[in-house]
């Protein structure tokens, strides 16, 4: 049977002795039949979301020439600017301005294996331009990095694990993502017709590692999850929420039972001004060797007899 509509779980009843069975039983559901839900009362205050939120926008406003400042592709860390349309998925282009940031590191030392470069401090704005950005955002990834933390002990309990178990796939200091993205609305992207009537904001694609956080930034809908039977289910913003997906890395670990699942992001119609998001990507250590966990045979159980009510195969890859 397939997912149409995600659910909201509320965080708070995780923090209270006599209703976090009830909250696991509801995050056991997500987790199995549908890869995707919604999380409120995260602990992250509105001050520091609205923050985010101004911070991020703002950020898109600077001159082009203080954007390009920061290019990706100035350094070998793969974090920093990347301009409308530079990215492809599915094959079709991403019609998305974004800059990556995340966890600081001091830069690999020449006898680190080179992948340590992913390692490396951020490419920050000129804070003569944006005196807030650099200290906004250190502090929500601060933040998301502890709630991912305790988010990812939870579904080990819902799934019958102990608390501890996906500890020791992260680094003391992992090392986690962030994006600030735009998303023109399709007056100003040089699409055909076809093209217009796809919206490719982001095309369908499932999010690799554990989990992924995201932040809704502006009122516009656009993020869309498909069901096993291939249908696309609106994901639409929800003040006080976070949307939560479920990484292909998870999906593995956990033998199938967590679901990762399909979603993209189409671009608003024209004259509806641009879509902004904040996604937040929980890493994994680099130097992680990726064993399954031993998920209860009851887990497994559970899994196979929702897949087999659905008719026993998956229509959203």
């Amino acid at each position: 049977m397939s997912f149409h509509s995600i659910p909201v779980l509320d965080l708070s009843l995780a923090a209270d002795f006599n209703t976090k069975p009830t909250f696991l039983r509801s995050l056991r559901h997500a987790l199995l039949e549908v890869g995707f839900l919604y999380i409120k009362n995260t602990g992250i205050s509105d001050e520091l979301i609205e923050n985010v939120i101004a911070q991020g926008k703002a950020f898109f406003d600077l001159p082009e020439a203080k954007k390009l400042e920061i290019q990706m592709k100035n350094a070998r860390s793969f974090l920093g600017y990347n301009v409308l349309g530079n990215e492809i998925t599915a094959f079709k282009t991403d019609w998305r301005e974004q800059i990556d940031l995340s966890t600081p590191h001091p830069l690999p030392k020449p006898s680190d294996p080179l992948y340590y470069n992913l390692l490396a401090p951020n490419q920050w704005p000129d804070p003569d331009y944006l005196p807030e950005f650099r200290s906004t955002f250190e502090s929500y990834i601060h933040q998301m990095s502890n709630l991912s933390t305790t988010f990812t002990s939870l579904i080990a309990e819902s799934l019958h694990l102990p608390h501890t178990a996906f500890d020791r796939f992260f680094d003391p200091d992992q090392q986690h993502k962030l994006k600030i993205v735009k998303y023109p609305d399709l007056t100003f992207l040089p699409l055909d017709d076809r093209d217009q009537q796809q919206r490719q904001g982001v095309g369908p694609h499932k999010d690799s590692m554990l989990t992924s956080y995201l932040l809704q930034a502006s009122h516009h809908r656009g993020l869309q999850a498909q069901n096993l039977a291939g249908e696309w289910i609106d994901c639409p913003p929800l003040p006080g929420t976070l949307v939560v997906a479920m990484g292909q890395g998870l999906e593995v670990l956990t033998h199938g039972v967590c679901a990762s699942t399909t979603h993209r992001v189409l671009s608003p119609a024209a004259g509806e001004g641009p879509r902004y998001s904040i996604p937040f990507f929980q890493g994994v250590s680099y130097d992680a060797t990726f064993e399954a966990v031993d998920v209860p045979p009851e887990m497994l159980e559970m899994k196979e007899k929702f897949v087999e009510s659905g008719g026993g195969k998956r229509n959203d890859d």
